[in-house]
């Protein structure tokens, strides 16, 4: 069952969902391959700031926005992060794409005309793409926002849920690929977004850092509050 949260009233007038994926951010259960270059308690602490940060820029977008979380038990930690800005509710049973599905079937069948899914590792996605992903769905049956590292930062349906959550190999290079082989044998066409990073690993931590000093040169507002204090810590310990 949702928590109520306050939402953009223009956006559900609209009939948009906005999903947030997440995790409750543990040490050793969040960032595995961050944590093994680091520590648990750091990633659990990474993976904290990107969920802060990716909630309070997404609390911009006009939708209806919902906070899909897991465990199912830290249904108290997510109401008091959304603080409003989301409704919140439990994900479902199952790998990525049951989870993601049952989300998809749930939104379109309540009466959503366009849902649009992200995660919390693309802290830095500009919301532009985010409202391009909405546009794009007014003709496209998908809309996919392919990531640096072979999956996805974002995906959207419209009308029904596509066949595209089966049959991949979720967690590998491959997410991409295997959900555009899947769309090609159900139909229905595609639009694409730009590619982004995600931030994973040590490598994509460096990216990050490297995209925030030069927004910051730029004279560019990042919009990162959690991270940036964790970035400028790591920064002066070296």
């Amino acid at each position: 069952m949702s928590q109520p949260g306050s939402q953009g009233d223009e956006g559900i007038r609209l009939g948009r969902v906005l999903g947030l994926f997440a995790k409750q951010p543990r040490a050793g259960l969040v960032k595995t391959r961050l944590a093994a270059a680091s520590s648990p308690e750091w990633a659990a602490r990474v993976a904290h700031a990107l969920l802060l940060d990716t909630v309070g820029r997404l609390s911009a977008v006009a939708a209806r926005r919902v906070l899909a979380f897991s465990p199912a038990e830290a249904a108290p930690f997510f109401a008091g992060l959304a603080a409003g800005r989301f409704a919140t509710a439990p994900q479902a049973p199952g790998n990525l794409g049951r989870r993601m599905h049952a989300f998809f079937a749930e939104h379109l069948a309540a009466g959503a005309r366009q849902v649009v899914v992200l995660g919390t590792d693309s802290p830095t996605v500009p919301l532009a793409f985010i409202e391009q992903a909405f546009a794009e769905l007014e003709r496209a049956d998908v809309v996919i926002g392919p990531a640096t590292d072979g999956g996805y930062y974002l995906v959207g349906c419209a009308g029904r849920v596509a066949p595209i959550f089966d049959g991949v190999a979720w967690g590998s290079s491959r997410v991409l690929a295997d959900t555009v082989a899947r769309l090609g044998e159900g139909g229905g066409r595609l639009a694409l977004l730009p590619p982004w990073y995600d931030v994973d690993t040590p490598d994509d931590w460096c990216v990050l850092r490297g995209h925030v000093a030069a927004m910051r040169r730029a004279g560019l507002e990042p919009g990162l509050p959690s991270l940036e204090p964790l970035i400028a810590l790591e920064t002066s310990s070296n």
